[in-house]
């Protein structure tokens, strides 16, 4: 199971690091993705990174501002963002997909993802 935390109220500008933690198997040979969802629209990609943090890509909305990393001996996969922006208010899920060692075809593709986060709130006012 994962379990994304971190997220809150904050003014344009400012900065929050999310938090994708794993619980009942480890985090180790699998690729995490966050994605993100506003109320009524669809779910997209914002960050990916690989087993090993040697791979990351980005969302061209986040990218400089945003910064994905992981701990895997913490079992936990980061999402730092700064100067955050109101069009960032979200639902922040992480993801993961079904097998270990298991690279998307496309990243930002939901359905190459099998386990998901229950997501945390986002929200960034003006």
């Amino acid at each position: 199971q994962l379990q994304a935390s971190g997220g809150g109220l904050v003014q344009a500008g400012g900065s929050l690091r999310l938090s994708c933690a794993a619980s009942g198997f480890s985090l180790d040979y699998y690729t995490i993705g966050w994605f993100r969802q506003a109320p009524g629209k669809e779910r997209e990609g914002v960050s990916f990174i690989s087993s090993r943090g040697s791979s990351e890509n980005y969302a061209d909305s986040v990218k400089g501002r945003f910064t994905i990393s992981r701990d895997n001996a913490k079992n936990t996969v980061y999402l730092q963002m700064n100067s955050l922006k109101p069009d960032d208010t979200a639902v922040y899920y992480c993801a993961a997909p079904a097998e270990r060692s298991c690279i998307p075809h496309v990243w930002a593709d939901v359905d190459e993802y099998h386990y998901w986060g229950q997501g945390t709130q986002v929200t960034v006012s003006s």
